[in-house]
């Protein structure tokens, strides 16, 4: 696998600027052919702002979004109008305010009871939608994601149990610390994706950032280490507070 890419911003404006203008040129390549362009989209506040900048017409009009087909990396087990909700952010920062036709945004049904079901229904929806029978992992053309101040990514926490999950493509996934059930894709599919991109703001990550690009064979591995696509590319945005440990 080759090296990660690492661009540095000058701040999460310009970060977010830069992965708007990513998604836009990738989505824009596939509008003259069949195949349909998949991107799963994280939580958390970092892309807010790359989302809004989404939505605005400068990116959105240049966008193909009926081939456009979004998926979530892991939501929260609450319901999809709750504040922790990542639909909730998702849906208020980019899909209110743009053309994607509605059975185009594949979200996690998380809140559901059976979360078991859920998650196997999710699966099934995901290798339909990217023409991905078993056992041949489902395949992205971009992912993004988040750094967590412990490591995580996705939902992917530190001492959990989907981190040894490869049998399935969504599990759930109790966090002790949080005290909360989560779902979340596992790590056979984000490595299988095309690209992978980090996106991570903040000084609170520069120490983070520092082992993972700098001393990636650390032990124990961080779950965002264990992100190592191995036919895709693996890219890290980083805002200048967050890549201040690297010089």
């Amino acid at each position: 696998m080759p090296e990660p890419s690492v661009r540095t911003f000058a701040n999460l404006e310009e970060l977010s600027l830069a992965a708007a203008r990513e998604f836009a040129r990738a989505a824009s390549s596939h509008a003259g052919d069949k195949h349909l362009f998949s991107a799963a989209l994280s939580g958390g506040s970092t892309p807010r702002r790359f989302f809004e900048l989404l939505a605005t017409a400068e990116f959105s009009r240049s966008i193909p979004w009926p081939r456009v087909h979004l998926f979530q990396v892991d939501e929260r087990c609450v319901p999809p109008d709750s504040p922790q909700s990542n639909y909730k952010m998702i849906r208020e920062s980019l899909l209110d305010g743009i053309g994607l036709p509605k059975a185009n945004f594949h979200r996690m049904q998380a809140e559901r009871p059976d979360r078991e079901t859920a998650a196997c229904e999710y699966e099934d929806d995901l290798r339909r939608t990217l023409a991905a029978p078993a056992p041949e992992w489902p395949r992205f053309d971009l992912i993004f994601l988040g750094l967590g101040e412990d490591g995580h990514t996705a939902s992917l926490f530190p001492g959990t149990s989907a981190l040894a999950e490869d049998r399935v493509a969504v599990c759930p996934n109790y966090v002790e610390k949080l005290k909360m059930w989560r779902m979340t894709l596992t790590l056979p599919v984000l490595n299988a994706g095309a690209r992978v991109i980090f996106l991570v703001a903040g000084a609170e990550k520069k120490d983070l950032v520092r082992q993972l690009l700098r001393d990636p064979a650390a032990k124990p591995p961080l779950p965002s280490g264990l992100v190592k696509p191995a036919l895709g590319s693996l890219e890290w945005y980083l805002d200048q507070a967050a890549a201040s440990s690297l010089s």
